[in-house]
């Protein structure tokens, strides 16, 4: 039997996101703005919430595809507030809309949201050696920098508590615990 992070409850969906997707690193903007409106729509409630309904969410959110989410219509976003499959939170889904456009300022800037997002750890995830729960941090001081910078732009639901949890998504950390088969050793 696999021994897996503190924080993987006995569900298979979970299990396999903690197996084949946490803390594997993303560099393709797609799949880095669909983990950036999950994570957002994460504040307040728990993970597995969030991968129950991330089909819902993939289908209501055009397969997360930020150029169309980006010019989402008034009538867009009151069919979204309607949508039972999803968190009808309404300024998490105006964020979703307001963060497509804000992310595709950045690519025009940087050439990608990648490059931007990576720059923060060199390009290079960050092998962290965490032994239990209380080893890991909520934040660090660089998923303050990235807070504070993507709030400058004017990201919203973006604070350093959710981009931590976006950098040990995306794999620009590696938080398994020392005791975990994915830990590398």
């Amino acid at each position: 039997m696999k021994h897996r992070c503190f924080w993987v409850i006995d569900s298979k969906l979970y299990q396999d996101y903690h197996d084949f997707e946490w803390g594997e690193p993303v560099f393709d903007d797609e799949t880095l703005f669909e983990f950036l409106i999950l994570e957002t729509f994460q504040a307040g409630v728990s993970w597995i919430t969030i991968l129950n309904k991330r089909e819902n969410f993939r289908k209501a959110f055009d397969n997360f595809d930020y150029k169309k989410i980006a010019i989402y219509s008034e009538s867009k976003f009151n069919e979204l507030m309607q949508d039972a499959g999803i968190i009808r939170n309404k300024l998490k889904i105006r964020s979703a809309i307001s963060n497509a456009q804000l992310f595709m300022d950045i690519q025009n800037e940087f050439g990608s949201f990648s490059k931007f997002i990576w720059s923060y750890v060199d390009g290079k995830p960050i092998l962290n050696e965490f032994h239990k729960k209380e080893d890991v941090p909520a934040t660090t001081p660089i998923s303050d920098k990235i807070s504070k910078d993507l709030k400058k732009r004017g990201f919203k639901f973006t604070g350093s508590t959710i981009m931590y949890a976006y950098m040990q998504a995306v794999g620009m950390v590696n938080d398994h615990t020392t005791d975990c088969f994915k830990y590398p050793n």
